[in-house]
């Protein structure tokens, strides 16, 4: 084999990979057009989700402090990983609006993102319905909200996560003097005498973004890929 041909060889093995990992899919997705929802009785629905406010601001959050690098947003074919009958990881397998809401992630679900959480490992788990597990805490009478605000502080704190790999996020609260009444927002974390620790403004946008996470909204029958689930099935 002469070097000229190894090297177009090897141009060619990369550049193959770059175009079909890359190029095509960034061309597929960057303008994504409306896609009709016949489903519906207004003729004129589209699918198009919508992001905006604090949400968004926590999504940026959220990407500057590289939570995507431990959390994945993917539903994955059933095909390719047993995503979609975890609990509540999908979606809600009994509803009690909508039945069984589970189903894959498409890219309409990133549509409005400056940037797409896909996530790049699953050192933590999927995200994708997070807002539901908290809906779940909710119902046993824990806050979702300080749940997470305290997760983000210190994992550590809860003696059930003991040996997490979450990096604590000391830098988005702050320890102020009480003066009067406690804040109600404050964490119940003992940081000194007649003081108290309270979230930022980044912190709250944080898990208003996190408590958003529910993939799990109807689609078009067009974008709706998950296979047809039986009644037996868990």
């Amino acid at each position: 084999m002469s070097l000229r041909t190894f090297i177009l060889g090897l141009s060619a093995s990369f550049g193959v990979a770059w175009l079909a990992v890359i190029v095509i899919p960034y061309l597929k997705m960057r303008d994504l057009a409306p896609v009709p929802f016949p489903e519906s009785k207004n003729t004129a629905a589209i699918f198009n989700p919508k992001r905006t406010g604090r949400v968004a601001h926590g999504a940026k959050v959220y990407a500057e402090n590289g939570c995507y690098l431990c959390h994945t947003q993917v539903i994955r074919p059933t095909y390719a990983g047993n995503d979609l009958y975890r609990a509540d990881w999908g979606g809600k397998k009994e509803d009690p609006v909508r039945g069984d809401t589970r189903r894959e992630t498409n890219a309409f679900d990133f549509q409005g993102e400056t940037f797409a959480h896909i996530g790049l490992t699953r050192m933590g788990p999927d995200l994708s319905n997070l807002g539901h597990r908290m809906e779940a805490l909710r119902a046993t009478g824990v806050d979702p909200e300080q749940w997470l605000l305290l997760r983000i502080y210190n994992p550590q704190l809860n003696p059930k996560l003991w040996n997490s790999t979450c990096p604590p996020h000391p830098f988005f609260f702050s320890k102020r003097e009480i003066k009067g009444n406690p804040s109600t927002d404050a964490l119940p974390v003992d940081v000194g005498p007649d003081r108290e620790l309270v979230p930022n403004s980044d912190a709250r946008a944080l898990v208003s973004y996190l408590l958003s996470l529910k993939k799990d909204h109807a689609v078009p029958a067009s974008l709706n890929f998950t296979p047809v689930k039986k009644d037996d099935e868990s």
